[in-house]
């Protein structure tokens, strides 16, 4: 039979190995925990790049209606007012009020399409969706014979993606406010980086174009 000093022996070894056991089962555990937590966040990560992917090819496919569908017949449009202004002015009549309406207004709807178009084609793009676009917006800006400056204050610094891109938003809608109203005009964009803030101003020199604003 065991002598005593067998039964403390084996019962020493049985508690090394429970407690070996127990690491291990633990370490065991924690192991396959992560995994499961690994394998949730590749999971949700994969879904926001399918529900991203799925958004932009959404909008392109609207892009691509609207150009086919609307840019054309606008198009068509401005261009047969334009025959019709330069026609009766060189028959030395007057164009219609109507036809220089219809003239101004469809110039106007291929400007704001032509933005909306390329909101369309730019919004999530990773190569640039907010700010980082400014400089071509501002060389755009000059090419169609505004010239604008930009100037950056403060240190910059990455920003929240909504509010990248309302600032690209407001600059965008103000440089073409200007064209369309300021006359001939220069206009400068000032962005300022304060410590927990950013100031967006849009000014210009021009004189307007129709009657001067009555203050409200």
């Amino acid at each position: 039979m065991p002598t005593e000093r067998a039964w403390r022996r084996f019962r020493a070894t049985g508690w090394v190995v429970s407690a070996g056991l127990s690491v291990f089962a633990s370490l065991q555990w924690k192991g396959r925990l992560r995994e499961v937590e690994h394998r949730a966040e590749e999971a949700e990560r994969t879904r926001d790049e399918t529900a991203r992917r799925r958004a932009v090819e959404e909008r392109l496919r609207i892009a691509r209606e609207l150009h086919d569908s609307l840019t054309h017949s606008i198009s068509v449009i401005k261009v047969q007012a334009g025959v019709a202004t330069h026609l009766a002015r060189k028959n030395g009549d007057e164009p219609s009020a109507a036809l220089l309406a219809i003239e101004e207004a469809s110039g106007d709807a291929m400007r704001e399409l032509r933005s909306t178009l390329d909101v369309l084609r730019h919004e999530d793009d990773p190569s640039g969706s907010g700010l980082d676009r400014l400089p071509a917006l501002i060389e755009r800006t000059r090419s169609s014979g505004l010239p604008t400056t930009l100037h950056v204050a403060g240190a910059e610094r990455a920003l929240p993606v909504e509010v990248d891109q309302a600032a690209y938003r407001v600059v965008q809608e103000a440089l073409t406010n200007v064209t369309r109203h300021a006359g001939p005009a220069t206009a400068a964009v000032h962005l300022t980086y304060g410590s927990r803030t950013l100031t967006v101003r849009v000014s210009d020199d021009g004189n307007g174009a129709g009657p001067a604003p009555v203050p409200g």
